[in-house]
């Protein structure tokens, strides 16, 4: 024991310093944990749960504390789900139903991409052809999240009843809310956007909404409902990349509610980008179906959402103004 009383253990492979006269039901409340949920190995020893209370920690002990956790996933830092409205999701990335060449591409997009939610326009069922094939036939609504959308709707009412026909149609109420100013940028009509967000709110609606990239709007999305701020990184389809991180980073720091960038991506790199500004996720359409090999870089998205989300989990090195060398000058010959 040292002179200020602690001593030096291992937990779980890593070292740590102690009271001296801890229990082991004692460190597991230090630790956050509840003594009833794990299992505790000292030296190699399991020690029964039921005497945890009684059992002190000693200098020099080797302690490994595990408990359940779902799936066989080895890698516990890539156990990293998110969630919106109270449900949960492992894919951070949303893909879009549009511009495929087929049905059949989409569905391989979708699988490529480990996507568990996809956006779904509203659209006129084909009366002349009732028997044509349907995105349900290929992409299963009961092992995908299909997250209705509001997309060529430019005025508030439009988008409600959309919306209001969505939930009728298949029970949806996690639907995407976008209000669009006009055809040239496609940008949302914040002031609509508003508006439907608070009449669909109070319907019972849980909306995800597509806005500017701005803190301030977004706020007030939050406030009037909406269950997830979804900013432009550019105009939706220009594969332009993020033009503004300084305010995404600003609605994320901002938001009580998942972040997702909405509209703009072009490239792998541009979703790392938006993970490491700290989004909970991005959604893409065009960057993979108008892409040479659209499934192919449906998994190039999908490793770069990962990659995105365990560097900003990492915590990148800080900035410097000057170089710093990597090796150590004391010694040098």
């Amino acid at each position: 024991m040292s002179a200020d009383g602690t001593i030096s253990i291992r937990v779980n492979g890593e070292h740590r310093r102690v009271k001296d006269g801890l229990t082991l039901a004692d460190l597991a409340a230090e630790l956050g944990l509840d003594p009833a949920k794990v299992a505790v190995e000292r030296n190699l020893v399991v020690v029964p749960r039921s005497t945890l209370a009684g059992v002190t920690v000693e200098d020099g002990d080797e302690l490994e504390i595990v408990h359940f956790v779902g799936g066989g996933d080895h890698i516990a830092v890539s156990s990293d789900s998110w969630t919106v409205a109270g449900r949960t999701f492992n894919s951070r990335l949303i893909v879009g139903t549009g511009k495929y060449k087929d049905f059949e591409q989409n569905a391989a997009a979708v699988a490529a991409s480990g996507a568990e939610i996809v956006t779904v326009a509203v659209r006129r069922v084909n009366i002349a052809d009732p028997g044509a094939p349907m995105l349900t036939d290929y992409i299963d609504p009961k092992k995908i999240t299909y997250l209705p959308n509001t997309a060529g709707c430019f005025t508030g009412d439009d988008a409600i009843r959309t919306l209001r026909l969505a939930r009728e149609a298949g029970g949806w109420d996690l639907v995407k809310l976008e209000v669009l100013g006009e055809a040239k940028t496609l940008y949302p009509d914040m002031v609509e956007t508003l508006r439907a967000t608070e009449i669909l709110a109070n319907e019972g609606f849980l909306p995800m909404v597509y806005c500017v990239d701005d803190p301030i709007a977004a706020k007030r999305l939050e406030d009037a409902g909406a269950v997830a701020i979804m900013p432009l990184g550019a105009p939706i389809g220009s594969g332009l990349g993020i033009q503004n991180r300084v305010t995404v980073r600003l609605i994320v720091e901002g938001a009580k509610v998942p972040v997702l960038v909405d509209a703009g991506v072009g490239s792998a790199s541009d979703a790392a980008v938006a993970m490491e500004l700290g989004c909970d996720g991005v959604l893409m359409n065009t960057a993979i179906a108008e892409a040479k090999d659209p499934v192919m870089m449906a998994a190039a998205m999908k490793a770069a959402v990962e990659a995105g989300r365990l560097s900003y989990r990492a915590g990148r090195m800080g900035k410097r103004m000057y170089a710093d060398p990597s090796s150590p000058l004391a010694g040098l010959i």
